[in-house]
């Protein structure tokens, strides 16, 4: 069996445009990873990562961020992630055990976050219950939309490490 670093340098343009993909629906950031292969470690490709994110543009981030389900939204979930569905499952697990109305409140706070911000609230939702969620939803809609497409990036930047991590665990 090939390592899958070794495997990730060595697949075909698509295999590997598929396979960051899944960690992030921006074209731009997908492409400068798959150019910039082969990668001498697990290290260097989460450092190359982080480095071509940073360099994108509002555009790009919110490309990246029409990739992802709105927190709690099972229809959104289930369209949203047949894509990346390998890597991001298990990302909102917690929303599947809160109470009808965390559920709510998290539905109310999405819609009114997407209204205020045009893109929807992104937040690295591992580990995270729905009240917690919730509590990071009401805590950012106050603030000013450059300072959210900050927060988001920076949220959708964590979750793309961790599905890289998965990706280098397969």
């Amino acid at each position: 069996m090939i390592e899958p670093l070794k495997h990730l340098n060595t697949v075909d343009v698509e295999q590997a445009k598929h396979a960051f993909l899944q960690c992030c629906t921006s074209i731009v950031w997908v492409e400068k990873m798959v150019s910039s292969r082969p990668y001498n470690s697990e290290e260097q490709l989460r450092n190359v990562a982080d480095k071509h994110w940073r360099g994108l543009n509002e555009a790009d981030y919110l490309e990246a961020f029409e990739g992802h389900p709105k927190i709690g939204d099972v229809n959104s979930l289930r369209a949203k992630y047949a894509n990346t569905k390998a890597l991001a499952s298990g990302e909102q697990s917690s929303v599947a055990h809160a109470d009808e109305s965390t559920l709510t409140a998290l539905a109310q706070g999405n819609s009114e976050y997407e209204t205020r911000f045009g893109f929807i609230f992104i937040v690295c939702a591992t580990g995270k219950s729905a009240n917690e969620m919730l509590a990071l939803l009401q805590t950012r809609l106050p603030n000013r939309r450059e300072q959210e497409i900050v927060n988001a990036a920076e949220e959708q930047r964590k979750i793309f490490q961790i599905r890289l991590n998965k990706l280098l665990e397969e």
